[in-house]
C-alpha cells in the first residue's frame, strides 16, 4: 500500500532529468500495458484535471489514465493500494512524487498572475514537436519510420485534455450564466484545435532551433491561444466552485390521497390529522 499522494506547494519544479525519468518509468509500466500512455498525453491528462470544476483523487484519476477506468472505492484516508501497472510499489510511489510535483507547477503556474507567455512563471505545456524529431534523424532512422503517422505540434498534449474532460463530462458541463458558458465554450474551441492535424506550410521547427521546418505558424499561434484558454478554463472553474446538486423534495400528499405510511387510511386522518 502507498499513501495517497497530494501536492507539496515546496517541491521544486521538474527538471531535464526528472523528466526523462518519468518517461523511463512510463517506458516500464508500458511492458505491463500496452495502453500506457506518453508523458504529453498525462501532462495534457493532468492540466485538465487541475482546471476540472470538482477536485478529483488520485484513486479516481489514476486507474482512468493508467488502468481500467474504474475509480477505486477508497475510505477518506485509505492509503492507495498498488495499481497492477506498477512493477512494486516503489516504482508507484516514486511515480507518485514526479506527477505530484509536476501538479504543484502545473496550479502555480496557472493561478499565477501572467502577462506574457514568455515570463519564467507562465504554464508552459510538456508539448512534443515528433515531427521536427523524426526530421532531424539521420536518413536510414527516417527512413525506418516511413509511412508512420507522425502527431503534429503539441497535439498528443490536447488528446490528453480532451480525454479527462470526456470521462468527467458533468464536471465541464456549461454553466447556466451564459457568460461564463461562452468563455467555456471559447476556451474548450482552443483546446480540440490542437487535437486537429496541422495541415498547414511547415515553417518553423519547435524541436529545435536549427531543426527542418515541421510546423506552420498557425499552428504555433494556435498552442498559444489554447495555453490562455487553459488560464481561463481555470479562472472559470475556480470562480463557481464545486457544482452544487439541487435537492427536490417530493410532492407533499393530498389531504385524501393515501397515506405515505402504508396504513390504508387517507392522509387526512392519518399522518395529516
Amino acid at each position: 500500500m502507498t499513501e495517497t499522494a497530494t501536492p507539496d506547494a515546496g517541491a521544486p519544479a521538474l527538471g531535464p532529468d526528472e523528466l526523462d525519468e518519468l518517461d523511463t518509468l512510463l517506458d516500464d509500466l508500458r511492458t505491463r500495458g500496452e495502453e500506457i500512455p506518453q508523458w504529453e498525453f498525462c501532462d495534457g491528462f493532468m492540466a485538465a484535471l487541475v482546471c476540472t470544476r470538482r477536485p478529483i483523487g488520485p484513486a479516481e484519476y489514476l486507474p482512468m489514465l493508467l488502468g481500467d477506468g474504474e475509480a477505486l472505492e477508497l475510505a477518506e484516508g485509505e492509503p492507495l493500494p498498488l495499481l497492477e501497472a506498477f512493477a512494486d510499489a516503489a516504482q508507484q510511489a516514486r511515480f507518485l512524487e514526479l506527477w505530484m510535483r509536476r501538479w504543484n507547477e502545473v496550479q502555480a503556474q496557472l493561478d499565477a498572475d501572467v502577462k506574457s507567455l514568455d515570463e519564467d512563471q507562465a504554464y508552459a505545456p510538456e508539448a512534443m514537436d515528433m515531427r521536427g524529431a523524426v526530421a532531424s534523424l539521420p536518413e536510414e532512422e527516417r527512413a525506418e519510420l516511413e509511412g508512420q503517422e507522425i502527431p503534429s505540434f503539441a497535439q498528443v498534449w490536447a488528446l490528453g485534455f480532451m480525454f479527462a474532460v470526456e470521462n468527467w463530462p458533468d464536471e465541464w458541463a456549461a454553466p447556466r450564466d451564459k457568460e461564463a458558458a461562452q468563455w467555456l465554450d471559447d476556451a474548450m474551441e482552443h483546446i480540440v484545435a490542437l487535437t486537429e492535424d496541422d495541415t498547414g506550410k511547415p515553417e518553423i521547427c519547435m524541436y529545435s532551433d536549427d531543426g527542418p521546418p515541421s510546423t506552420s505558424k498557425a499552428r504555433v499561434e494556435a498552442f498559444g491561444e489554447a495555453i490562455w484558454a487553459v488560464y481561463d478554463l481555470r479562472r472559470i472553474w475556480k470562480s463557481m466552485g464545486p457544482r452544487v446538486e439541487t435537492l427536490r423534495k417530493p410532492p407533499a400528499p393530498g389531504r385524501n390521497d393515501p397515506c405515505w405510511c402504508g396504513s390504508g387510511k387517507k392522509f387526512k386522518k392519518c399522518h395529516g390529522a
